[in-house]
């Protein structure tokens, strides 16, 4: 496991301001505790090493969930203030955090040595897709269903989806649109169909 001495607490509230804008103090304390325990298991260095795709190592994973967290807050706003809708911010902004946290398990063998102590073969594997994994932590760390349910991105992982998690789900493209463009010149989809590792 990763060596004893890192303060992961720490490194996930200084990486995340947008942590600040869940309200429910318990809520925001269990994201960083899947965070905590994913970058543990994970056997990373620092939270910031995590990078956002497997072969995209210009932009790291923190900036990416911070991107997908304030789009997200901003739909929110415009969805109250425009349209009279009335969604949930503190499940917004914690499944926005927790939405790649499952990155720590899926991405360990696609970084330098450097990057990691020891990861943890119980957990670290390609074969889950982190949004998978990423739900996982969540339900074990004691997040709300709502939150749970909002993290699975992909088409098909969950059987309703709620207005929170379709808000999670368009921001994280919206996001990943932005970096596919601006380090490789193509659209997500493009990446997608070229190298997911999902299908």
């Amino acid at each position: 496991m990763s060596e004893p001495d890192i303060d992961f607490n720490g490194q996930v509230r200084d990486a995340f301001p947008e942590l600040e804008r869940i309200e429910d103090d318990d809520l925001r304390d269990r994201v960083v505790e899947a965070w905590t325990l994913g970058l543990t298991r994970g056997g990373w260095r620092d939270v910031e090493d995590v990078p956002y795709a497997w072969n995209i190592h210009e932009v790291t994973n923190v900036e990416h969930v911070r991107g997908v967290t304030r789009i997200a807050l901003e739909s929110a706003r415009e969805q109250r203030e425009f349209h009279g809708a009335d969604p949930d911010t503190d499940t917004i902004a914690a499944a926005c955090l927790l939405h790649d946290v499952g990155k720590c398990y899926e991405y360990p063998d696609f970084v330098d040595d450097d990057a990691l102590a020891d990861p943890d073969p119980r957990y670290v594997s390609e074969e889950i897709p982190h949004s998978i994994s990423g739900y996982a932590l969540a339900h074990e760390v004691g997040c709300p269903l709502a939150v749970q349910r909002a993290i699975p991105h992909f088409l098909g992982e969950v059987p309703k989806r709620t207005l929170e998690a379709e808000l999670v789900k368009s921001a994280n493209s919206a996001s990943s649109n932005a970096i596919t463009q601006a380090t490789m010149g193509i659209t997500l989809q493009e990446w997608v169909e070229t190298y997911s590792q999902t299908s």
